[in-house]
């Protein structure tokens, strides 16, 4: 696995909206990879690799992989006097995991890297019930550090916001914030390579779309789905691994190391009960290591292909992942290679 290539697209900023660093790493990563590459009008990258064995007499199946771009972040709302930035929300966060961070400013002139923390008073000077208030994410301000006049003419509202915080490779796992979702985006590049290199081929016309504005409604995956007119679809997404202290067995979701988790159910859809059956055959046929998984709440770009159209057959295929949408999202290295084996398996046989 080009682990490189993974943390390059976690520490590369994109937000709902915002796609177009990260979908410009992916058009270099690709080249060679598709017969064919577009932006649609969502700016989400459609790339298609028609097939390289198919079945005479009949039409090949179209098959849509989808894979989100976006991370949650936020949009600039306000800039106040005092050069303070006030923000709003692109995707769900938990304002529990939102204190003392270092931010990334994008503006027209440039960017910024500043500190976020709520407004009140600091430790020192702060009773037992200002401690252990939770404040609103609408209560978080960045602080650039610099003169408010220069903030004031460099920052607008509109400009937008990821957290800045380094990747990081231990022995077994990967952490960094955006692994939700780069990491699809890995997968669905490593997996395209892993076919082009292996002589078996494939028989379906496959469609990647690297999808925009995922956190805020499947939005990208909605045109792009209506577009494709896939027959199948494959949702490429983080799975929750709550196997961490305070979190009751029966509500891990996954475990990390038990390989790629095949989603049965989530708040979004209900994968496809044949397609599920084919990626567990497949799985123990390569010795691949899986495991199922209901979400009970969540969604992914799968959601939005299933209702696409005439509908499709979907399933969404990813590793559990730890502390997900947070500054530490924790994936383990052998769950994430499962997940690229298993994708380009299950392409080689549609």
């Amino acid at each position: 696995m080009k682990i490189d290539l993974l943390k390059r697209l976690c520490e590369t900023p994109g937000v709902p909206g915002h796609e177009e660093r990260v979908r410009a790493l992916v058009q270099r990563e690709i080249r060679g990879l598709f017969d064919t590459t577009t932006v649609d009008a969502m700016g989400s990258l459609i790339c298609t690799r028609r097939p390289t064995r198919p079945k005479r007499g009949t039409k090949p199946q179209r098959v849509l992989v989808a894979a989100h771009m976006d991370e949650i972040g936020f949009y600039v709302r306000h800039v106040d006097d005092q050069g303070n930035i006030w923000l709003n929300p692109a995707g769900g966060f938990d304002p529990r995991n939102l204190f003392s961070r270092r931010v990334l400013v994008v503006t027209e002139r440039g960017d910024f890297r500043g500190v976020l923390n709520p407004g009140g008073k600091p430790i020192h000077i702060s009773s037992d019930a200002d401690r252990s208030k939770v404040p609103g994410t609408e209560e978080f301000f960045i602080d650039l550090g610099i003169d408010p006049a220069e903030v004031r003419k460099s920052v607008q509202v509109g400009d937008w916001v990821v957290m800045d915080e380094p990747f990081l490779e231990t022995p077994k796992k990967v952490v960094s914030k955006a692994l939700d979702n780069r990491m699809a985006v890995f997968v669905a590049i490593e997996a395209i390579r892993k076919i082009a290199r292996g002589r078996g081929g494939h028989r379906c016309e496959i469609i990647v779309a690297f999808t925009t504005q995922e956190e805020v409604g499947l939005r990208g995956a909605q045109v792009a789905a209506n577009t494709a007119g896939a027959q199948v679809g494959i949702g490429l997404d983080v799975n929750l691994a709550c196997d961490t202290p305070g979190v009751p067995e029966n509500q891990r979701v996954t475990k990390q190391g038990l390989g790629v988790a095949l989603m049965v159910q989530d708040s979004s859809m209900i994968s496809d009960s044949e397609l599920l059956h084919q990626c567990c055959t497949l799985a123990r046929r390569h010795r691949i290591p899986h495991q199922r998984a209901v979400l009970p709440r969540g969604g992914q770009d799968a959601g939005a292909i299933q209702r696409a159209g005439s509908g499709a057959r979907c399933i969404a295929l990813g590793p559990g992942t730890r502390y997900i949408h947070t500054v530490t999202e924790m994936i383990d290295k052998g769950d994430l290679e499962a997940t690229i084996d298993l994708l380009a398996v299950l392409l080689g046989e549609l």
